[in-house]
């Protein structure tokens, strides 16, 4: 389309601006198709093997350092922010065998609903134009580099805990974006604000931050409960905690989410059993439960076996007798990755009872890496106990 003068730039953006607004997007800036700021660190990134086994950042590394790549015909990029933040805290009874999810997976998968509102949005701005503007909505599952394209636009800054961070909203927000083949007018980014602060970076667990704003995948719990797909490391399985799938910890301690408000977006409040959940039942899901438990729900990404492996981890991590039984019924699952953490999870409650079941998984099981975490576990069980645990 015919490029709009200054004024009537200006005018649309602000209309844009606010019809994404109405449609729940509390966070909405506007940029130019450009190369991302932080390119060159996300090459480097993949270069240091801090991404993991996430091949596809690999894979798609082109058109993430260049839109222009992805969307050749786009001129403006248009960011928005969702607000999913829910005051439910941790749970503060460590006596009980309760795993900790993620804010973000306790309501539903947020890539349909977002993505759905930016297609609104691209029919608002085809109705605002009058034409058939081209346009394409992403919604974290495209190549894209969203926290960059969000900062240029002026929504945040990306912090030292690597999080999109917006002076007077904090960092619970979901990132989407609109490409569209019409200028407008540009918001300006916003000068990184975290000075001198580094609580996100001490908080961390499994220590993943090798320095401010540089994170190592490999040792993320977010990572390792969720895009891993094989055996969690075992010296990392101690700080995971009783984290089951994702973390959060290096937002809750961060200074700009003390104010955050409550997301108004129903769908994002949590589901029944998901906040601080009980642990032992969920280990004995069978595959169509878990289906039918977390139907359009973002905890479906870790699939059954990842998710059973993480509650196993946790349980371990607890130390509860009382889920020893189901621990140990866990040892005869289908999935050999359910198997083996089992096996770990009972060497780490150190019941003696779990002896006789360990020897008995041993004549049958045909798995070599689960025979070598019940060898284990075995000799675990014969060590002396440590109280201070």
């Amino acid at each position: 389309m015919s490029s709009p003068s200054a004024t009537e730039a200006e005018s649309l953006a602000a209309q844009i601006k606010s019809a994404a607004q109405e449609l729940g997007f509390e966070l909405v800036g506007i940029s130019p198709v450009k190369l991302p700021p932080h390119g060159e660190s996300f090459a480097r990134w993949l270069r240091d093997g801090f991404a993991g086994e996430l091949g596809y950042m690999s894979r798609t590394e082109a058109l993430r350092r260049d839109p222009h790549e992805l969307v050749p015909w786009a001129k403006s990029i248009i960011s928005v922010g969702m607000n999913y933040f829910t005051p439910h805290g941790r749970p503060e009874n460590s006596n009980n065998a309760e795993g900790w999810i993620s804010r973000y997976a306790w309501g539903d998968d947020y890539h349909d609903l977002m993505k759905g509102r930016l297609d609104k949005l691209l029919e608002t701005v085809r109705a605002l134009c009058g034409e058939a503007i081209e346009g394409r909505a992403f919604v974290d599952s495209g190549p894209v580099l969203e926290r960059d394209f969000a900062g240029v636009a002026g929504l945040g800054w990306v912090g030292k805990n690597t999080q999109l961070i917006s002076p007077k909203r904090g960092s619970w927000f979901f990132l989407g974006e609109l490409f569209v083949d019409l200028a407008l007018a540009y918001d300006r980014p916003i000068r990184d604000r975290c000075g001198q602060c580094d609580l996100c970076l001490k908080a961390c667990p499994t220590q993943a931050f090798v320095g401010p704003y540089v994170l190592d995948a490999r040792r993320c719990i977010s990572y390792l409960t969720i895009e891993l797909k094989g055996a969690m490391p075992r010296h990392l399985r101690p700080l995971v905690g009783n984290h089951i799938f994702g973390c959060d910890i290096c937002q809750e301690v961060c200074p700009y989410n003390v104010k955050a408000e409550a997301t108004a977006e129903a769908a994002f409040g949590p589901r029944a059993g998901l906040h601080a959940p009980q642990l032992i039942p969920l280990l004995s899901m069978t595959e169509t439960e878990f289906r039918q438990r977390f139907r359009g729900s973002p905890i479906l990404r870790a699939k059954r076996k990842g998710f059973l492996r993480n509650v196993a981890v946790a349980l371990g991590n607890l130390k509860s007798l009382e889920a020893v039984p189901a621990l140990i019924a866990a040892l005869d699952d289908a999935e050999p990755l359910v198997r083996g953490h089992a096996a770990w999870a009972l060497g780490e409650i150190a019941c003696l009872s779990a002896g006789d079941a360990f020897r008995r998984r041993l004549e049958i099981e045909e798995d070599d890496a689960v025979r070598v975490e019940i060898e284990a576990a075995i000799i675990r069980l014969s060590e002396p106990l440590d109280f201070t645990d």
